[in-house]
């Protein structure tokens, strides 16, 4: 019996990155960043106001603000146009509005001293203004506006250049594009980008039992579970999936579906094909298209699984168990991290965490148990606490109701039968959900 970290080293030799590929920006988000984006322009391109308001020279309006002096006080106002002075109280300056800007105006102002020009978010700013005041310190005049507070030289001016500057490095190579990164590969001018593509990835159920969510199954028949929750979790991981749907469990037909897929793939999943002497002919068949081998798995659901690299590509590819919870826990454990490797992330593994467990969980030694619980944290210490789903402390593995209400893979190692409550255990978070 081959152990878990063996069994995943063998898969993830096999990972091929995709070449990357040159994709439009709004294609982009989730994928990883396969190029440096070097900065050609200035962003923002041109000084402009950050806020509404009035663009001033901020010498025209430091009096704004100050506590009036008293009467015996020496006191300079200059050529400053003030509000009545009364002692004790806050100087207002009045500047005539000459002119009003909006965001994309390609007309130039020039301001003129103790003038004022009304702008917008985004404005150009008019020559010689130094500083906006926000509108809020005004009374929002269009022909002579009142200023309550002063501002200091650059106050409320994004500048050229503030952002990024030429030769700067927008988004790096390996890092995910996200919507601000999206946001920042058009600000710069960038309509394309290199990235890591989504591997594609084609799902196959097999199985005479199986029949499709649209018929209503016969005396002895099921519903396709598999192949609807596989591309589901392909889909979640990253890849660009393909449903196949059901397949006839005849070797040679199945073969050609195979092939079909090899070609159009960089993975295939194959469930419900381990298992049984009708599933030993399938491995085999399947065999003849390249290196391909079931075995056994020191885990806990899904120890009978297949994989091998098939057709003229050596195209990874996956023989998964019929249950539903087994063939999702193996996917999440074997198949998923072969994915986020094509994507070209570094850390491929869900991030695992130390818990305390709340009551007993009883597992099989020897195999690695993948248990379906739910996390949960203790509000006063903070401390991360996990129980294992289910009336049963095994977590039984054909509870498919179980697995959705499962946020972790609870981890029991290999060497324990049974775990006691407050034993600390490995936790594997899974995709959140909402």
């Amino acid at each position: 019996m081959r152990s878990v970290d063996d069994q995943l080293a063998r898969i993830t030799a096999s990972a091929v990155v995709p070449r990357p590929v040159k994709i439009a920006i709004s294609e982009a988000q989730g994928l990883m960043c396969a190029e440096e984006v070097v900065t050609e322009r200035p962003l923002p391109g041109f000084d402009q106001a950050a806020v509404d308001g009035y663009a001033v020279r901020a010498v025209d309006v430091a009096l704004a603000g100050v506590v009036a002096p008293g009467a015996d006080e020496d006191f300079d106002a200059g050529e400053a146009e003030l509000d009545t002075l009364t002692e004790g109280e806050p100087i207002a300056v009045f500047l005539p509005v000459v002119g009003d800007v909006e965001p994309g105006s390609r007309t130039p102002i020039r301001l003129q001293p103790r003038q004022a020009v009304r702008v917008e978010t985004g404005a150009p700013m008019p020559t010689l203004a130094d500083s906006v005041v926000p509108l809020r310190w005004t009374d929002g005049a269009s022909q002579k506006v009142r200023v309550a507070h002063g501002v200091d030289s650059g106050s409320y001016v994004r500048r050229v250049g503030d952002d990024v500057q030429p030769g700067d490095i927008a988004v790096r190579a390996g890092e995910v594009i996200g919507p601000a990164q999206v946001g920042l590969l058009a600000a710069v001018g960038r309509s394309r980008v290199l990235v890591h593509p989504r591997p594609r990835l084609s799902v196959i159920a097999v199985g005479s039992e199986l029949v499709d969510i649209d018929r209503v199954p016969g005396q002895g028949q099921v519903y396709d579970v598999n192949s609807y929750a596989l591309a589901a979790a392909a889909r979640d991981a990253g890849a660009d999936v393909n449903r196949v749907g059901i397949a006839e469990r005849d070797a040679e037909r199945l073969r050609e579906v195979i092939e079909a897929q090899l070609i159009r793939s960089e993975i295939v999943v194959i469930c419900g094909a381990v298992g049984g002497s009708s599933s030993r002919a399938i491995a085999e068949a399947l065999g003849e298209l390249g290196d391909l081998e079931v075995s056994r798995v020191a885990m806990h659901p899904g120890s009978v699984q297949g994989f091998g690299r098939l057709g003229r590509d050596e195209v990874p590819t996956f023989l998964l168990p019929a249950n539903p919870v087994s063939a999702l826990v193996t996917f999440e454990v074997m198949v998923r991290p072969l994915i986020r490797i094509a994507l070209g992330k570094r850390d491929p593994l869900r991030r695992v965490i130390k818990a305390r467990t709340i009551g007993p969980i009883a597992s099989v030694e020897g195999r690695t148990g993948y248990l379906r619980g739910q996390l949960m944290r203790e509000e006063r210490t903070g401390a991360y606490m996990v129980q294992v789903i289910g009336e049963s402390t095994t977590g039984s593995s054909h509870l498919l109701a179980e697995l959705a209400e499962a946020n972790c893979l609870v981890v029991v190692p290999s060497e324990a039968a049974k775990l006691d409550p407050g034993d600390e255990v490995d936790v594997m978070f899974l995709a959140q959900r909402g």
